[in-house]
């Protein structure tokens, strides 16, 4: 990496003493813009969150570099940037397919619930998907001297994550408590890796995602009556 580039890289201000990386800062920015476009269920949350998806991957990968703050790379939370960025680019497409066939004030999608069927298969597909991601994370290693919680730990946020913004691509008012279930554990695993700027943004999102829930569960009661689950045109 030139000279340049790394400066650029290690951009950071000091705030007591941690390095404050301005790509943590901007990253996390654009992922909080993306949040808020998603509870108004506008299309440009997408694209706004893969900017963000792109820039929080440098962050959690970047400490494999040996960069001198201290903290250890966390791949599961990087390579879900990576699996955030591909589910992104289907839910982009599918709120543009729905906005298609709607006003150019109307949000993108109608909230719902996930159908009884639609809920067992991602519950069944998040447990399959820790019990396997775990495994994974666990035999490529983190780095350093893991204790086996970690990477269990890790494994629940990555998977919690692609099913959360898969949820979120389907319009199901699901996606804000599959959110909440990766905020509790991710909050604790960043601030005790020392991530702490992320730590408290997600703390933030905490209570984002609730009121979000609130929003669109009250939406998906009020716009069924009026334009029912049938203005979702797209299925997949």
């Amino acid at each position: 990496m030139s000279s340049s580039l790394l400066d650029l890289f290690n951009a950071s201000v000091d705030v007591g003493g941690y390095p404050l990386y301005w790509r943590e800062i901007i990253g996390n920015g654009f992922g909080f813009a993306s949040a808020i476009g998603g509870l108004r269920r506008r299309v440009w949350a997408w694209p706004v969150g893969i900017i963000g998806n792109t820039i929080l991957f440098t962050v959690f990968f970047g400490a494999a570099f040996a960069l001198p703050d201290g903290r250890h790379p966390l791949y599961g939370q990087a390579f879900r940037q990576v699996f955030f960025i591909l589910t992104s680019l289907y839910g982009w497409w599918r709120w543009n397919q729905s906005k298609a066939e709607r006003g150019p004030e109307e949000p993108a999608i109608t909230p719902r619930w996930a159908s009884t069927r639609e809920r067992w298969g991602y519950l069944m597909a998040a447990l399959v998907g820790v019990l396997v991601m775990q495994g994974v994370f666990a035999a490529v290693g983190a780095g350093w001297p893991a204790p086996r919680w970690y990477y269990w730990t890790d494994a629940w946020i990555f998977v919690g994550s692609i099913v959360a913004t898969y949820a979120m691509a389907r319009g199901w008012t699901d996606f804000w408590l599959a959110w909440i279930a990766v905020d509790l554990v991710g909050v604790p695993l960043l601030w005790h890796s020392h991530y702490y700027p992320s730590a408290v943004l997600y703390a933030i999102y905490g209570g984002l995602v609730v009121y979000g829930f609130l929003v669109w569960r009250a939406a998906a009661r009020e716009e069924k009556i009026e334009v029912g689950i049938e203005a979702e045109t797209v299925n997949l």
